[in-house]
């Protein structure tokens, strides 16, 4: 088992992992260094993925894939909410290298308003921890309709995803694939496998 490394020059996608700045939940940078990984088994779904939106017009911009322990740790002492939160004596999805946290971007708009990333109105913010983060929420139809694109190219591409949180998705059966010890460099504790 290993995991791959993903960046905007091996595919096309907009990084912007937010534990690695100061603009997550915590107000505090979790990650040392902003690096992107998914497990092997994840990755043709994801490509996948990258193709259908593609093809309606859009653009899969990543939040979160492969969380060390070390954050797991962090976010849980944070906001230990397992509704939103997953206890690392559980184990993350997230830790298993089998979870993605992601929105999607508007190619055309941003194009037009001359903008390099234009993302569709989700309703909230990633890492709400509100019911309107909820696939099930009444929305506008305009935001729930930017929700079920999401959601339809995910579960078109394999994916299966988590009630509570619209941005996350995650391999089914997760819990079948081990945690994974190894920080991959993220944390700064040791060299990138």
């Amino acid at each position: 088992m290993s995991l791959i490394e993903i960046t905007q020059t091996s595919h096309p996608v907009i990084l912007e992992l937010l534990y690695a700045t100061d603009k997550n939940f915590t107000g505090k940078v979790i990650y040392k260094n902003a690096r992107c990984f998914l497990h092997e088994k994840a990755m043709p779904l994801f490509e996948k993925a990258i193709l259908l939106a593609d093809r309606q017009g859009y653009q899969l911009k990543i939040f979160d894939t492969f969380r060390p322990k070390q954050a797991a740790q962090a976010l849980w002492d944070f906001c230990p909410n397992p509704m939103y939160v997953a206890d690392p004596q559980k184990g993350s999805n997230h830790t298993r290298g089998v979870a993605i946290d992601l929105t999607l971007v508007d190619k055309a708009s941003g194009q037009e308003l001359n903008m390099k990333n234009y993302e569709l109105d989700m309703g909230t913010p990633f890492d709400d921890f509100t019911d309107d983060s909820h696939h099930s929420a009444v929305l506008p139809p305009e935001i729930a309709r930017n929700r079920y694109m999401l959601l339809g190219i995910m579960m078109s591409a394999g994916w299966d995803f988590y009630n509570n949180e619209w941005w996350h998705y995650q391999l089914f059966s997760p819990r079948d694939y081990p945690l994974i010890e190894e920080d991959y460099g993220i944390m700064g504790l040791c060299n990138a496998a």
